[in-house]
């Protein structure tokens, strides 16, 4: 399935013509990864919004979620799997809590830290929000048959490893 030319491949047309030394295969791919990003990105927070949370307060609920009963994380935990500062994760638990999604308490394991645990309706409100971003993010791969999305799913695992990986294979 093709889709023909689109707006990325103008942009590398237009290099191509003023800069025809430039190997453009990086920008073909990321320039379209880009758009895919910002393009979904609006999409879930349109998906998410019937459900008063924002894409990172999504964040914050699916990472409760899916540690499994009774969906409790240290502030710690949960900013290391987000990869926020503790600031940016105080924001975001405050507003969290002030709806009723969460609840932070002592951690019975250990005195000097806080638990941050799904109430009933954080529970309510991420399973229903992540079945519909999950309808979102599954018309826009309607474009691809199974194949094809396995493919790329493969393909981007690759390329997601590799980046990871590069800085420390360029330090080593």
């Amino acid at each position: 399935m093709s889709a023909g030319k689109d707006s990325v491949d103008a942009i590398v047309d237009q290099w191509a013509a003023v800069r025809p030394d430039l190997d453009s295969r990086a920008m073909e791919v990321f320039g379209r990864i880009y758009r895919l990003s910002r393009t979904m990105g609006d999409r879930m927070e349109k998906a998410y919004q019937p459900y008063g949370i924002s894409r990172g307060e999504f964040d914050v609920l699916a990472t409760l979620r899916r540690s499994g009963e009774p969906y409790a994380l240290s502030p710690r935990q949960l900013s290391a799997t987000l990869m926020l500062t503790t600031g940016g994760m105080t924001g975001r638990l405050d507003k969290l809590e002030k709806a009723g999604l969460l609840r932070r308490s002592p951690d019975p394991h250990d005195r000097r830290g806080l638990q941050v645990t799904l109430t009933e309706k954080g529970l309510d409100v991420i399973d229903r929000a992540v079945g519909e971003g999950l309808a979102v993010q599954t018309a826009a791969l309607s474009f691809l048959d199974d194949e094809q999305a396995g493919q790329l799913a493969g393909l981007l695992r690759e390329l997601l490893a590799g980046t990871l990986e590069a800085p420390r294979r360029e330090g080593a």
